[in-house]
């Protein structure tokens, strides 16, 4: 008998693609399976006693805490990132520049729902975060694509990008952009791309989304200013997120924005969640609060630098002399190798077979014939010695598909 819900599917729902991630949890769960698949933290550095040291609290303002929040967040947890990120983005963002949401995912949903008709036009790098794809892609976007290199999006091929859409009639609607340790190919937008960045966007009227969920975790060099602080027309939206920097568990991400922006955000959350969960928010606000956030910061950051840098020393050791190349990346949670010669989605299998698993190209682009070479590998997850054994693993595949 057939599925009466088979019939009742929107189009949207016959047409999603589901996250390649997800759908591989199972085959990762496989006993010995060593994993660079996804993009997770690593549980053994979560701040668990610091998180809930101060937890009294909750019973002390419980009638409060349990009840419906506003749907623009905490306002001391707002005020807090207001201040925190300031260095970052150049200001102070006033309250009503500033909303919290549940995860900085939802960030791109709200403002799917406010920018993206049916057949408009976003502009986004290639390769980009598979999510965001899925997020536009579900509400109706078309695609343009500017190419990337080891210091970010090519901003110069930006203006032929834009007027190309133009002359077609379709005036983008945004410029999607990862600037720090990109996912998933880990480069960083340069500091004179962002400022070229931010004059294009003047130039053209096209707004920005800037975001950049690892930009505080930084292993090598100096932090660089946001495309938001050299933005003077308001143009730019700047998301971040709890879950590189605390847990992802938290779902607490946040933008700041132009306040008209920001206010229609708050509109279409009314309507999604109401509001993000208020508990969660006091939570997050007593750690941060605490001065925990600024203390165990550095603690992430020495263990995965610990881990990047193992991971870079074993595709040197296995992987650079069957021609693999690579840019090595300043932060972040994400190799992006080149496998050259080997389809990267047939090395995906074969990987599987040596019982190590990575996402091949193909999901993070929209050009499908430049998807072929590259894969994404996580390190943050797994331990050196792990690392090493899956790396080794990996190699062996290469050989075999090569002979």
């Amino acid at each position: 008998m057939t599925n009466v819900w088979q019939n009742k599917l929107s189009n949207k729902a016959r047409n999603v693609r589901p996250s390649p991630i997800r759908e591989i949890l199972d085959v990762v769960r496989q006993p010995g399976m060593i994993s660079f698949a996804g993009g997770m933290p690593a549980p053994e550095i979560f701040p668990v006693d610091k998180f809930f040291a101060d937890s009294a609290f909750l019973k002390a303002q419980g009638k409060e805490i349990l009840q419906y929040g506003t749907t623009e967040g905490d306002p001391r947890l707002r005020e807090f990132l207001a201040k925190w990120q300031a260095p970052r983005l150049g200001r102070v963002v006033e309250k009503n520049e500033i909303i919290l949401t549940t995860g900085s995912q939802q960030v791109l949903d709200l403002l799917a729902w406010a920018l993206i008709d049916p057949g408009d036009c976003v502009i986004v790098e290639d390769p980009t975060y598979l999510s965001a794809i899925s997020v536009f892609s579900n509400h109706g976007a078309q695609y343009a694509t500017v190419p990337m290199d080891g210091e970010g999006m090519i901003v110069s091929k930006l203006p032929e990008v834009i007027e190309n859409a133009q002359a077609r009639g379709k005036s983008p609607k945004f410029i999607y952009t990862i600037v720090n340790f990109q996912n998933p190919a880990g480069a960083t937008l340069s500091l004179e791309r962002r400022k070229e960045l931010a004059a294009i966007s003047e130039k053209y009227g096209v707004p920005i989304i800037e975001d950049d969920p690892y930009g505080y975790v930084r292993y090598d060099g100096d932090h660089l200013p946001s495309v938001f602080s050299f933005d003077k027309a308001g143009n730019t939206v700047y998301a971040g997120s709890f879950s590189k920097i605390l847990s992802p568990g938290t779902r607490i991400g946040w933008a700041s924005g132009n306040a008209d922006i920001i206010r229609q955000m708050g509109t279409f959350k009314q309507f999604t969640d109401l509001c993000s969960s208020s508990v969660t928010q006091a939570l997050v606000y007593e750690y941060c609060n605490c001065g925990y956030l600024d203390e165990h910061l550095p603690v992430i950051i020495e263990n995965y630098r610990i881990k990047r840098d193992a991971m870079q020393a074993s595709m040197e050791r296995h992987l650079a002399p069957l021609g693999v190349t690579w840019v090595k990346p300043e932060g972040g949670f994400f190799f992006w190798p080149d496998f050259g010669g080997v389809d990267a989605t047939a090395l995906s299998r074969k990987a599987l077979e040596k019982k190590v698993a990575f996402i091949p190209a193909e999901p993070f682009c929209i050009d499908m014939a430049s998807a072929t070479r590259n894969g994404r590998l996580n390190f943050t997850y797994s331990r050196p010695d792990v690392i090493e054994d899956g790396i080794s693993r990996l190699a062996a595949a290469i050989k075999e598909l090569k002979a």
